[in-house]
């Protein structure tokens, strides 16, 4: 990190033991992104109510060159944060989460693609042994079983000729289909 990052306290005494938890999660952040400039981590304990424990809140915000991640910026409620270190975790895995977003993005990554969706029509179809080929726009045929088809309604409603569209597959045996629904 290029800044010591700032712990700090509010309502309740500075802990070196989790300052050191926190210390060892914003060394685990820097193994997604080695650039961070300033890291705040703010750890509050409310007053204590009479029908429910303390929840302890973990803000945490970190700037790396060209972003800003932020979590823990609105208080949730969540039992599990009577124990300061379940806190600290959750709050550090959403930011870890967020950093990662933010390093995808900037090297140009995209979310994963969707596989292209193509379209045809059943050729051959034999119901009692719960299979089928589909005959593609190009010429090309594709296995599919029972199990292909999105829904089991849609299997009984399929005959020879009803239009699909489906997803590509290259198996052992040739190609296939998948995510087979009538159109």
């Amino acid at each position: 990190m290029e800044v010591t990052p700032e712990i700090r306290f509010r309502g309740m005494d500075p802990s070196p033991a989790v300052e050191a938890t926190v210390r060892e999660r914003i060394e685990r952040l820097e193994r997604f992104h080695d650039r961070i400039t300033s890291c705040t981590v703010v750890i509050e304990a409310p007053h204590q109510h009479s029908w429910k424990g303390k929840i302890y809140h973990v803000r945490i915000d970190i700037s790396v060159p060209g972003a800003e991640v932020a979590v823990g910026r609105e208080p949730e409620e969540n039992q599990a944060h009577e124990d300061v270190y379940v806190a600290i975790r959750d709050q550090f895995d959403a930011a870890r989460r967020q950093l990662e977003d933010v390093v995808r993005k900037m090297s140009g990554h995209r979310s994963k693609p969707h596989p292209e969706k193509l379209h045809g029509s059943v050729a051959r179809l034999m119901p009692e042994e719960a299979f089928g080929f589909i005959e593609a726009a190009d010429g090309r045929e594709f296995f599919f079983s029972r199990d292909s088809v999105t829904t089991a309604s849609q299997w009984d409603r399929l005959e020879v000729g009803t239009q699909v569209r489906f997803t590509e597959h290259e198996g052992d045996k040739g190609p296939y289909a998948s995510a087979v629904t009538i159109v």
